[in-house]
Formats: structure tokens, C-alpha cells, sequence
């Protein structure tokens, strides 16, 4: 494996069509710019992916998500119940405004999001200038990667560059809850 990038040298990288892998909360992650529609099909293409299941967007500050999330069809007590989540590995199903992709929602109508604490998401994130695409660095249905060195080459070999750092050491990949609704999805 090459040397780790820099949060800045990652940033750069995305700017001009990059994926790469970087440590999150739990497992490592794969991002890209979420609004550069190749580098996100091909971000789905290394984990063969479909693009209908839709992808996580992170943040390091909630700015970053302005313009994306539509929080005035939340009441205001979902909205509160997200807010007093962040930053940290909490991620919510959001209404999304029409700026956000289709191939970031997939089929659905409302976009996956976390505002991170993790410090590398933050570095990584506030570098770019505004939220990434957050998925696990495996092939679908595969294993998480909880260490750098867990990281299927083979995935790695077809990224762009593989971030520094470690991840915040949780178990188990972030819940994934309906804000809406408060229906949790995927387990944490």
C-alpha cells in the first residue's frame, strides 16, 4: 500500500474525479465527490453496487449539508432528535432537496447523512470543502474493513489513494434511522 494521504492531498484528489478509502466512526470507508456523477458510478462500480440503494453523504459541519436536506418536512421534534445527535456516528435518512443526485438517493426520496466527529472525516471533509460520499471500503455483501490492514486490495488497488489515520473504534457500522419516523434501518 502506498503512503497515507493527507487530508489535503485526498481533497485535491477528489476535486479532480478521485475515490478514496478513509477511516470513519467504525469500519473504512470509500468517498467521492457525491456531486461528480463518474467518480460516484465508479465508486459503486468497485463495490459493485447498485446505483438504487442509494449512498451515505458525510460532513464535518452541518453547513456543508445546506441546500440538501429539506428539514422543514421533519416536525420539529425529528429534527431536534437529529440535531442533538451530532456530530457523531449517528446517520439519518433526511428529505433531500432536488440539488442532491439521483445518484446519491438511489430510489429513495430522502438522502442518507452523519455529521462526523471522527477526526479524519472532519480534516478530510472540511479540505473539500463540503460533504463526501461515505460507503465501506468492500465489495457489497463482504465484510467491513475495521483496520487499514483488513482492506481488501484488491479495492484498494482500483482507489486513488488511501487516507492516514485509524477508525474511532465502534463495533458496528453507524444505525442507519428514518427521521422521519424514528425507524431504525440498519442496526449499529
Amino acid at each position: 500500500m502506498s503512503a497515507p494521504l493527507a487530508p489535503d492531498e485526498a481533497a485535491e484528489r477528489l476535486h479532480h474525479g478521485a475515490v478514496i478509502a478513509y477511516p470513519t466512526e467504525a469500519v473504512w470507508g470509500l468517498g467521492c465527490d457525491p456531486f461528480d456523477e463518474a467518480a460516484v458510478l465508479r465508486l459503486l462500480a468497485i463495490k459493485q453496487r447498485p446505483v438504487d440503494k442509494g449512498l451515505i453523504l458525510v460532513a464535518g459541519a452541518l453547513g456543508q449539508f445546506d441546500g440538501l436536506l429539506d428539514w422543514e418536512r421533519l416536525p420539529n421534534d425529528r429534527r431536534e432528535a437529529v440535531y442533538a445527535s451530532w456530530p457523531g456516528p449517528h446517520t439519518w435518512i433526511v428529505p433531500a432537496t432536488g440539488r442532491v443526485p439521483h445518484w446519491i438517493t438511489g430510489a429513495h426520496d430522502g438522502v442518507a447523512v452523519r455529521l462526523s466527529a471522527h477526526p479524519v472525516v472532519a480534516a478530510l471533509c472540511t479540505a473539500f470543502g463540503g460533504p463526501l460520499v461515505s460507503t465501506s471500503a468492500n465489495l457489497a455483501g463482504a465484510p467491513p474493513a475495521f483496520s487499514r490492514d483488513a482492506l481488501d486490495a484488491a479495492v484498494v488497488a482500483l482507489c486513488d489513494g488511501v487516507c492516514g489515520g485509524e477508525t474511532g473504534g465502534l463495533t458496528a457500522p453507524t444505525a442507519i434511522v428514518d427521521a422521519r419516523t424514528g425507524t431504525q434501518l440498519r442496526a449499529g
